[in-house]
């Protein structure tokens, strides 16, 4: 039928109620216990139907049940606690342009909550529990994406276990949003162009706490059907989609907060999906300061920060030049440049001028800071891209590292809530730098920890069983296997969870290789295991559907089918239930394949053991106090072999570490040198890798920094600007000149530990000043292959002046360890970071 127009009926709320509507409007209540608890206690059984999701819930709940709330005094009492919290945490003006939001936050995917389609996995979830630190923290921060109308797929397995994907639509009215307006009341519409013309997108807003995040739309009626599906899909596998996607989420999300009133004066971009915002970046600094090109270059990288999440060349987004040239075409007036020279900035050096933009390149063109997202990750991205900065030791290629963390309310179970509430206090999570939290962890009683934990994995279990009857029925199986599976898993069994993207690195059937030794293990009569799966391959993914295929063939098996389950559809729910509810976190990825990995944080948290591959945050965290080690860090060529040595080393881990740990009951039946690890796990996760830390170090190191260079780069119409590209050509323009002349040292060795060398080395600087230059001494510890382990540097002073540019430079170094040494001396660009990593920007002796 055509033609219709709707309206929507919500329930009457009687007037003692009304705070929950504001509630429901606002994602702070998804990570706050006494918040969820405050729509749950409603209707519990309507609460899971709706997917816990409160605006959905709202048109389920009797009126009846509305009415007899608004005189339960109990409940007004609960209902009242809750809103003095979020009323001191949620500014009552808390609108867009109430705030000077000075950092604008850009991913492709937000992992906020489950009722809220717009994320695929761990990268989704950490830009959420980004945001929701933020909020806590009261960060001048907002977010951008974009908004699907089907997000990421929903998973569902055929009779013969192969992975199928289904696109249901998502009811936005069902969704906490709303239209972004600008300061004069106006709903916005954006637009960028595109290879067929104008693309239109509307911007909708969702709060999260007091963080503002918008998102973009093109379903709307304005655009034709091609347009409109630009954000039906995330990650969608048509490269024409998924570059119209990039370039909305980088040009209109700027457009977008340009629209509303915010003009950000540090761009965060978390991942190379965003990095076009750069160029729309460019134009809007070159008008608002009525500067070139040049000079605006000065400005941009200066306060952008880029964070990269994927350790592999070829999991970075590339786009051929033909297709990226009808979206740059459009910027070449405003940008001052031809497309091909925009389309440069994304291409590696040497490449060629028809080689495809990488967005990877282009935001680490269009940035000064640049992170990857764990201590190992960080070597990782070093060594990947070094080649962008030619001459420069790997060591010191500007990549540095803010390991991730977890939001830790949003995942932390009912029952250890309730414990850190009482043990820590009531703001707990606010304050994990104090040490106080330690002493706290190690008053809890072990019999309140371990019955915690007995009542979390018998939670997982139940709804583990839930799952598995739906799957079940969806798939027609006979009633005995129903049957069976309203009694799969044992609450009393130790249980081990595995739940991630099923991607082949991750090695998922890494448990099968050796069949008879795990089967043994999960048939034993005295201590026996049983494990939870669940997890996605991508849809264009054959092989990890193998994967999946293969693992849930032996899941099937009907004498250990009780014991070992496959869950579909993974989600934020499914997750929250795991790692709240198992025993041991299992994570086998290659090394060093896995950037961070953040779910074993989250299990951490909650006081899982992680047995697990030291990759990722995994080098950081473990410790033989709070969880095991599968191998020492060894990375092995033949992945065959690695596969073997890993699999034996894992076995070896559970049957004689995990298992025997979890069943020694010397006094009573709680287990107490598990106990003491699960503290040391918890005590471990709440501190190092929590997002309050992760946060906090992003605006230490690089958010205040960018801050403090916009401030005085920008002042008075940009001098700063216009100076620093005076200097930046003056340096280039004469940095063929400078040469550096091998080092000379006072005596010959050899040295013995704690002898001072005297070491100068002449340098000619041409037309150049020592004030403008840093000249220092370069040495490390020798390899066995003649280059150095880990370069260490030292200042060189000016000495003499030789004459003709000539200068002597000088240091002293104090020999603190024994060794074999390699030494030399260089010249960079000095009191500038920027230009100090100008490739060609360095001459060594």
């Amino acid at each position: 039928m055509n033609g219709l127009q709707t309206y929507q009926v919500f329930p009457a709320i009687p007037e003692p109620l009304t705070f929950l509507e504001t509630l429901a409007r606002n994602l702070w209540w998804c990570w706050h216990i006494d918040a969820i608890e405050l729509f749950r206690r409603i209707n519990p059984s309507l609460w899971r139907q709706s997917g816990r999701n409160p605006i959905l819930f709202s048109t389920l709940v009797p009126q009846t049940r509305l009415d007899e709330l608004a005189k339960d005094e109990g409940y007004l009492a609960h209902l009242e606690r809750v809103k003095r919290k979020f009323d001191a945490e949620v500014p009552a003006e808390n609108n867009i342009q109430d705030i000077d939001r000075e950092i604008a936050y850009f991913s492709m995917e937000y992992g906020l909550h489950e009722s809220l389609p717009l994320f695929a996995g761990g990268l989704g979830v950490l830009a959420g529990d980004h945001l929701k630190a933020a909020a806590d923290k009261q960060m001048p921060l907002v977010g951008v994406g974009l908004l699907y109308r089907q997000g990421y797929f929903h998973q569902y397995l055929n009779k013969e276990g192969w992975q199928q994907e289904e696109y249901p639509d998502t009811d936005i009215f069902n969704l906490p949003v709303s239209r972004a307006r600008n300061s004069a009341g106006d709903v916005i519409q954006i637009s960028v162009i595109g290879p067929d013309g104008e693309i239109r997108a509307i911007v909708w807003k969702i709060y999260v706490g007091c963080i503002p995040l918008l998102l973009l739309d093109t379903n709307i009626p304005e655009n034709p059907v091609e347009v409109r599906n630009i954000t039906d899909r995330l990650y969608d596998g048509d490269p024409n989609k998924r570059l119209a996607q990039e370039v909305l989420l980088g040009i209109g999300g700027l457009r977008a907060l340009e629209a509303v009133g915010i003009t950000p004066k540090v761009v965060h971009m978390n991942e190379g999906h965003s990095a076009f915002c750069g160029l729309e970046r460019l134009c809007q600094v070159r008008a608002s300061y009525n500067i070139s090109l040049k000079e605006a270059l000065e400005i941009v990288p200066r306060t952008t920060v880029f964070t990269t999440h994927t350790p592999v060349a070829a999991g970075h987004d590339e786009f051929p030049k033909n297709l990226v040239e009808p979206y740059v075409r459009p910027l070449q007036e405003c940008l001052g440049a031809t497309s091909d020279e925009i389309i440069a900035w994304g291409q590696a050096n040497g490449v060629g001028a028809d080689a495809p933009l990488s967005m990877f390149v282009l935001g680490l063109r269009l940035s000064q800071y640049h992170n990857g997202v764990s201590e190992l990750h960080g070597k990782v991205a070093r060594k990947m891209w070094s080649h962008v900065w030619p001459g420069w030791p790997v060591d010191e290629v500007p990549i540095h590292h803010v390991t991730n963390g977890v939001h830790s309310p949003s995942w932390v179970s009912v029952e250890n809530a309730q414990l850190f509430d009482r043990y820590l206090g009531p703001e707990w999570y606010l304050h994990l730098n104090n040490p106080d939290v330690f002493y706290g962890i190690d008053q809890i009683y072990d019999e309140e920890l371990w019955q915690a934990r007995r009542m979390s994995r018998t939670r997982l279990i139940r709804s583990c069983r839930e799952l598995l009857v739906k799957q079940y029925a969806r798939r027609n199986a006979p009633l005995e296997m129903m049957e069976a599976a309203e009694n799969t898993l044992d609450p009393d069994v130790l249980t081990i969870g595995f739940a991630r993207r099923f991607a082949t690195y991750k090695r998922a059937t890494l448990l099968l290789r050796d069949v008879e030794r795990l089967e043994a293990m999960i048939m034993s009569e005295s201590r026996p295991v049983q494990f939870i799966f669940a997890g996605k391959a991508h849809p264009k993914d054959d092989e990890g559907k193998a994967v999946i295929k293969k693992l849930v063939g032996f899941c099937r098996k009907a004498e250990i089918r009780q014991r070992i389950v496959f869950l579909e559809d993974y989600n934020i729910n499914i997750a929250r239930d795991l790692v709240q509810g198992v025993d041991v976190w299992l994570n086998t990825p290659r090394r060093p394949l896995e950037a961070s990995g953040t779910s074993g944080m989250k299990a951490a948290v909650n006081g899982v053991l992680n047995v697990s591959v030291l990759d990722g945050w995994w080098c950081e965290g473990y410790s033989p106090d709070t969880g095991w080690a599968i191998g020492q860090g060894e990375e092995y060529l033949d992945h065959e072999y690695q596969d073997l040595v890993d699999s034996q080393a894992l076995y070896n881990i559970l049957e004689n570490g995990a298992i025997p740990a979890f069943y020694e009951r010397n006094n009573g039946d709680a287990p107490n040198g598990w106990i003491k690890m699960m503290k040391s796990s918890m005590k471990m996760a709440l501190v190092q890798f929590c997002t309050h830390r992760m946060v906090a170090e992003y605006r230490d190191l690089f958010y205040t920094p960018a801050l403090e260079m916009h401030a005085k780069i920008t002042a008075d119409g940009a001098i700063e600007a216009r100076n620093r590209l005076v200097q930046r050509e003056r340096i280039t323009s004469h940095w063929d000149r400078v040469q550096v002349k091998p080092v000379v040292k006072n005596q010959e060795g050899p040295f013995r530990v704690g002898q001072t060398m005297h070491m100068t080395t002449e340098v000619n600087l041409g037309d150049l000043q020592p004030g403008e230059v840093d000249v220092e001494f370069f040495y490390g510890k020798m390899k066995p292959d003649g280059s150095l382990s880990s370069g260490q540097t030292q200042p060189m002073v000016v000495s003499e002046e030789l004459g003709n540019g000539r200068y002597l430079y000088s240091a002293e170094l104090t020999c603190d360890i024994s060794g074999r040494f390699g030494y030399t001396a260089r010249v960079t660009p000095g009191n500038d970071d920027l230009l100090k990593f100008t490739p060609g920007l360095i001459t060594w002796a």
